[in-house]
């Protein structure tokens, strides 16, 4: 019943199986207890009616106060115990989820998050993870349970009269036949609601972080319709689920206490019949209050169960994903970068095609190309944020392909041109650069990537907070926040992805003065639109559709006759809008 397909059904880990268990066991024991509790009534009765037919003596007065006594301890105690089964160590569990889910996104490769939508992880991780926590806590131990202390009630009291307690559970297998019969049309109902759901958030999402282009063109009013429309889609779906799931819920509650009908109907026979007596009889009406008792929060719930499939894979398909991994440990000799025959496959579409090149240490090298050529898809890959298809990337005579990512990366700094700031002080924004810097190391690298300019003029100085991804600062005031990063860790390798791409031209040169301190005795390699940017370069790799069609030093390529590189910079010098 706990096995490995249970524990991938409800996404939960080896300790979560466990704390399920001990929920079903305390469940198990809290109603027999109760039902315990009844068959002390019953001897009571009996007792009582025994006295009243046949002039019997009461037992003493003592035994009934013990057995009172001994049901109400035993019910503190298995009530207790399972209420910290099935909530205390669920919490626990979930905590686990949490950190278990944080660790195994930090170490997937940058192509997983690529290729998934963040609307729809940040649904599974915050949505997904809650549905679950709830399933955990609220049915599984009852639902197990319940069905664990019904199988032995059953048999218990078919020792008594087997056509009684027939009569009395009958009902029970077949509603949860009929609920989980169902469960095929109820999951796909719950996958079209999930994916409606993702689309709301998405779109809404997308309608806060383009605010100022719905401003600027005038299109609030039919962006809101177009997220009203998905909005009326989201509700219409959701409620065909409920419909649906409570339907046959409600049926299913329906067929199971049809039982009590059964049990009065077939006991008044056997009572008309003389095969039994009117207190065996009361006791399978005291009983069959209280079968049904622990299915009616997991039939309420049962949607719960049904909708925890579709969060389960997900969160598993999380899981299942292969993570970048490695030895922890990175002693390169030297920081050259070599390609050698790499090929690389994203979506389906082959972006390199057998690239071979290398990035000397205390040289800057620069990868050029029109849109798409994967000079861009370079530069990542050499960091290991991908993984590449075939062929080998060295670092300092070491393939990063056995390399711990996070063990790799400290020998990297980046500096792209979509900077990403928090809403913190710019002091903080700079130390991400290095865990532990003091405020004279962070001071040092921002005056040098000429930070002081602009940070004085602000309210706090370099406590003011910057708003969310730095909204309170200009392009160019980003860029040399992240450059200041960079200063701060100085990491041998230093990648520039079209750095200075988006800046104007007097927030280009400031920005270049502060890379040239970054730069000095670094590996080098830079991706940029403006020869402007990579004028100074020692070797140029041009790419054309994930191929080297040339390579060498700028003036080399400058005066080759046809050359694609001479003719890229002849088009740029006369104002052609070409992307390099």
């Amino acid at each position: 019943m706990f096995g490995k397909k249970f524990m991938r059904k409800y996404a939960l880990s080896e300790q979560g199986v466990k704390t399920t268990k001990i929920g079903t066991f305390w469940t198990v024991m809290t109603n027999l207890v109760v039902a315990g509790g009844i068959g002390i009534l019953y001897f009571l009765m009996s007792k009582f009616m025994e006295t009243l037919m046949n002039g019997a003596e009461l037992p003493n007065a003592f035994v009934f106060i013990g057995l009172v006594i001994a049901f109400i301890v035993l019910s503190f105690i298995t009530h207790y115990e399972q209420y910290r089964a099935t909530y205390g160590l669920v919490y626990d569990e979930i905590e686990t989820m949490r950190i278990g889910l944080a660790e195994k996104l930090r170490k997937l490769p940058l192509g997983f998050f690529g290729k998934k939508d963040l609307a729809d992880l940040t649904e599974t991780v915050m949505g997904d993870v809650n549905r679950m926590e709830h399933v955990w806590s609220h049915v599984l131990g009852y639902l197990y349970g319940s069905y664990i202390s019904t199988c032995i009630l059953f048999v218990v009291l078919g020792l008594y009269n087997w056509s009684l307690a027939l009569a009395c559970f009958w009902g029970v297998p077949v509603a949860f036949l009929l609920l989980f019969g169902s469960r095929k049309l109820s999951s796909r109902y719950a996958e079209i609601t999930k994916a409606a759901t993702v689309d709301v958030s998405d779109t809404m999402q997308e309608g806060l972080e383009n605010i100022r282009e719905l401003h600027a063109t005038n299109q609030e009013e039919t962006y809101l319709e177009h997220l009203n429309s998905k909005i009326d889609y989201l509700e219409k779906t959701m409620r065909k689920g409920e419909l649906m799931t409570g339907i046959f819920v409600n049926a299913a509650s329906v067929i199971m206490r049809l039982g009590v009908a059964t049990t009065i109907f077939v006991g008044a026979k056997l009572i008309l019949a003389g095969n039994i007596d009117f207190m065996l009889f009361f006791m399978f009406l005291l009983i069959i209050t209280r079968v049904y008792a622990p299915f009616d929060q997991s039939l309420a719930l049962i949607a719960e169960v049904f909708l925890s499939q579709v969060s389960a894979d997900r969160l598993m398909g999380i899981y299942d994903t292969p993570i970048a991994d490695g030895k922890e440990v990175f002693k390169p000799n030297g920081h050259d970068i070599v390609f050698k025959d790499v090929h690389f496959t994203y979506d389906n579409e082959q972006v390199l095609k057998g690239v071979s090149f290398t990035a000397k240490e205390g040289e800057v090298t620069a990868l050029v190309g029109h849109s798409g050529s994967g000079k861009s898809t370079c530069a990542r890959l050499a960091a290991r944020l991908w993984d590449i298809d075939s062929g080998s990337i060295e670092v300092g005579g070491i393939d990063i392909s056995t390399i711990e990512p996070e063990s790799l990366l400290t020998d990297y700094s980046f500096v792209f041109q979509d900077v990403l700031l928090f809403d913190e002080s710019v002091m903080e924004n700079i130390r991400l650069g290095k865990r532990g810097a003091s405020d004279d190391e962070v001071l040092q690298a921002a005056r040098a990537a000429n930070c002081d300019e602009f940070v004085h003029k602000l309210s706090d100085g370099y406590a003011t907070k910057i708003g969310e991804n730095g909204v309170k600062l200009s392009g160019g005031e980003r860029q040399r926040i992240s450059i200041a990063r960079a200063l701060l860790k100085d990491a041998p390798i230093v990648l520039l992805d079209e750095a200075t791409a988006s800046l104007d031209v007097e927030n280009e040169t400031k920005v270049q003065a502060a890379l040239s301190k970054l730069l000095i005795g670094k590996t080098v390699l830079v991706i940029a639109h403006r020869m402007r940017t990579i004028e100074a370069a020692d070797n140029i790799v041009v790419l054309e559709d994930g191929k080297v069609i040339e390579e060498g030093s700028p003036d080399s390529l400058k005066s080759k006759e046809g050359g694609v590189f001479r003719q890229m910079l002849e088009l740029q010098t006369q104002g052609a809008s070409w992307s390099m």
